[in-house]
Formats: C-alpha cells, structure tokens, sequence
C-alpha cells in the first residue's frame, strides 16, 4: 500500500488541535448525547478510582475498553450518559493521611485528634 501524497505541509498536532477546538465550540460531543435523550438507557456502571498510587498503563487499557462499549450503544441509539465512579469508600485516602502524618494506630489518630485527622 502507498503512502498517499499531500499538498503542502501535513502537520497532524495542528489539525487534531483545529478538529477538537471545533468540536468543543460546536459542542458535538454533548450534541451526541442530547440527540439520543429518546432512546433506549445505557448504563455503564464505571467503578471507582482510587487514590492510592499513579495509575499505569492497565489502567489505560481498561478505560479504552469502558469508552469502546459506550461509544459502540450509542451509535446503536442508545441514551448512553458517562459519568465517571467515585471513591467513596474512603479507605485508601485515610491510610495514605495517617502514613503522611505517622499515625499508624488508632491510639495515635485519637492523640492527634478525629477532627484535625
């Protein structure tokens, strides 16, 4: 397969910079979604992240995949809302608080004190 010829320079990052600005003014990505208010409910029940170290490229994969899905029920006219999950278990935050502060026991978090913890 040959490579297609150009006219004039190609320059791939302005074009995707040009495409997104006019997405975002145009709102399609939103217009996406309201256009398809009538049809048949998707949901996509996304868990959380968490808050417990940087996220690795697993990570990436995953939410391709939960991205893939969306897009493929909407195009197939589904109301397909996305709304990230949310940590709100709390325990991983509360554990990364008391090895940042040196609280490693429930005596020492009470000396401290629950409310400033």
């Amino acid at each position: 397969m040959a490579v297609p010829n150009t006219v004039g320079d190609l320059n791939p990052v302005a074009l995707e910079e040009a495409l997104i600005d006019a997405w975002r003014e145009q709102e399609t990505f939103q217009k996406s979604i309201t256009q398809r208010r009538d049809g048949a409910p998707f949901i996509f029940l996304e868990g959380p992240p968490t808050a417990n170290g940087k996220p690795g490229i697993h990570h990436v994969v995953a939410r391709t995949y939960k991205d893939l899905v969306c897009r493929w029920k909407a195009m197939e006219g589904h109301f397909v809302e996305r709304k990230g999950g949310w940590d709100t278990h709390g325990l991983p935050v509360e554990i990364e608080v008391q090895k940042r502060l040196d609280l490693m026991s429930n005596e020492a978090i009470e000396e401290f004190g629950m409310a400033e913890f």
